[in-house]
Parts: structure tokens; sequence; C-alpha cells
């Protein structure tokens, strides 16, 4: 960090975009810096409000997010767009994709877009995301949108960050509707069938009235299913009061206060698992101790679990272990 801390918070505080984006990709690259930074800005956060955008691949995710952004900008409020990528199996960075769709918002300074890389991390987001979003709310964003990578069911971890979860369908997804109940499905506070203006329409809310008559649902709220066509805006007006209904709704329900208390804490344990684990990578693994582990593995002469013991102990982690 080549300025103060306290030079850095003022910066982001005021909404400087080099500064936002700056720290964005030192949080990225795991820059030892980034930890007091975030630490410093989590006090300036809380009031934003996360909207998570998932489904499958070509449902119209980016197209809806940015009809979305337009929306929420006519009444003045920021707008950051969190949006996943595929990571590139060469650098490792984000294949952007469809982020030339979002070309209407590009000069708009009311709007910040960042795209980030999954990294090769399960469950549709960036292993980032969440300080990316500490970030663009420290900054004075009111609304931000975390959109998926779009990988289907895995792609459950957005409902653990957003205050409301948004999951869109598409006509002529067929027996795909069904696998949403194994996955997906339980996380969606809002469905939407995007692509509305195609055949097929009608029977894809039939199929999600049916599993929804009959899917366990977290609290007594059935989520709403909302009809859009993002590519012309059709439906997105509606989609928006919704949103925002179950945003006021939420805010004194009894489930959605313990559902926050249980994803903070397995965000606590997450972010605890993580910094463990960089302690023991840092003090015990090299390439030639880990060449020797893997050899000896391979050649069973060591069992891996036993090595990972090892490790924890030689680092004082074990220790502790009862």
């Amino acid at each position: 960090m080549s300025i103060p801390l306290e030079q850095w918070v003022e910066k982001i505080s005021a909404g400087d975009r080099r500064a936002v984006s700056q720290a964005i990709s030192m949080v990225e690259r795991k820059d030892p810096s980034s930890r007091p930074l975030l630490s410093a800005l989590f006090h300036k956060g809380g009031s934003a409000r996360v909207i998570g955008i998932t489904g499958a691949p070509g449902a119209g995710k980016s197209t809806l997010v940015e009809k979305l952004a337009i929306d929420y900008r006519r009444t003045e409020r920021r707008v950051g767009i969190i949006a996943i990528d595929p990571t590139s199996p060469y650098s490792g960075g984000a294949i952007l994709g469809d982020r030339i769709r979002m070309q209407a918002l590009a000069t708009d300074e009311g709007t910040y877009i960042r795209s980030m890389a999954t990294r090769g991390q399960l469950g549709g987001l960036a292993p980032a995301a969440r300080d990316a979003a500490l970030v663009l709310e420290a900054a004075g964003f009111d609304t931000i949108f975390i959109e998926t990578v779009g990988v289907g069911q895995d792609e459950v971890d957005v409902a653990r960050l957003a205050d409301v979860t948004v999951v869109l369908v598409v006509p002529g997804m067929g027996d795909d509707v069904q696998t949403f109940k194994a996955g997906v499905m339980e996380i969606a506070d809002l469905f939407v069938i995007n692509k509305a203006d195609q055949p097929g329409t009608d029977q894809v809310e039939h199929e999600l009235n049916m599993l929804l008559s009959v899917a366990p649902q977290a609290g007594s709220r059935r989520p709403s299913i909302v009809k859009t066509t993002a590519t012309t805006g059709a439906g997105v007006a509606e989609l928006v009061v919704e949103i925002n209904k179950f945003l006021a709704s939420a805010e004194q329900s009894s489930s959605r206060i313990d559902r926050r208390q249980q994803n903070t804490r397995l965000y606590l344990l997450e972010l605890l698992r993580q910094t463990l684990f960089e302690k023991v990578a840092e003090e015990q693994i090299d390439q030639k101790r880990m060449s020797d582990y893997v050899e000896a593995i391979l050649e069973r002469r060591r069992d891996p679990y036993s090595i990972v013991d090892e490790m924890l102990d030689a680092s004082g982690v074990g220790a502790r272990r009862a």
C-alpha cells in the first residue's frame, strides 16, 4: 500500500473510482495490505442492499442486471455490479464473456461494474466477491448486484451474501426445472421467468408453482414468480417492485434474522479456515517438502490424513486439537 491507510479509506469513502478499483484488485490478489484496509472499511458499510442474480447459463442474467441497474439509477441510487465470470485457464483472470452487453452503463458515473474470476471456486462466486462488495458499500454504493457465473445447481453461495436472491429460469429448460429442487431451488427469494416472450412460458410457471407447493420454504413467505423479457425491459419494473417489497418485509422477519446470523457464522468460520490454511501454507509448505509428501502418498508409504495432521502439529495448530 503506497499511501497511508487513512488516505486509502478517505479516498474510497469519497467514491474515488480508481481507489475502489485498486482496493478490489488488492483483495483479489490477496495483497497483505488488503486485510487492514477491509477492517477499516467494514465500519463504513451496513446500509447497502445486495441483490444476488443467479441461474443457468444463457438465462439472460447480464441483460437483466443491466436493465435492473438502469431502473435503480432512475431513483438516483448508486449501483455497484460484481459480475462473476469463468476463469481463463491461461491467465487465471476473468473471461469477460457477455459483460460487453452492459455498454449502456459504461459511462455512468453512478454505476460501477467489476468482473471477477471464479478462480476454480465452486458455488458460483469468486472468492473475493464478499470483500469486493464491502469495498463498494464503503464507497457509497446503495445497491450492489452480484451476478453469478451460471453453473447450475451448485450455485448456492450467493444466498449467503445477498439480502435477496433472484433465480432465473427460461422457457425450454424442460426437465431441468426439476433439478433446481435439489440445489438452487431452495435459495430463491424470487423467481424470474426470463425470455417470457418465448413459447413454453406458461408451462415453466406451472412447473415452478407445482414445485413450490411441495418444496419446504425457509419461513412462511412463498417466493414470487415474475415474468420478464430482459432484452426489451418488459417486466423489469414489476421485478423491482417485488425485490423492494421483499427487502422491506424481510427487515424484521425472524427467519431472515436467523438466516443472517447463520450466514455470518458460516462466513466467520470460512474466514478462520482460510486464515489457518494460509498460516500453515506459509510456515510448512515448500516445493521440496510438498514433492516429498506427494511421492510418499503415491507410493502408499504415507497417507494424506496423517500428513495434514503432521503439518498442523508442526505449525502449532494441531497441538490444540482435542
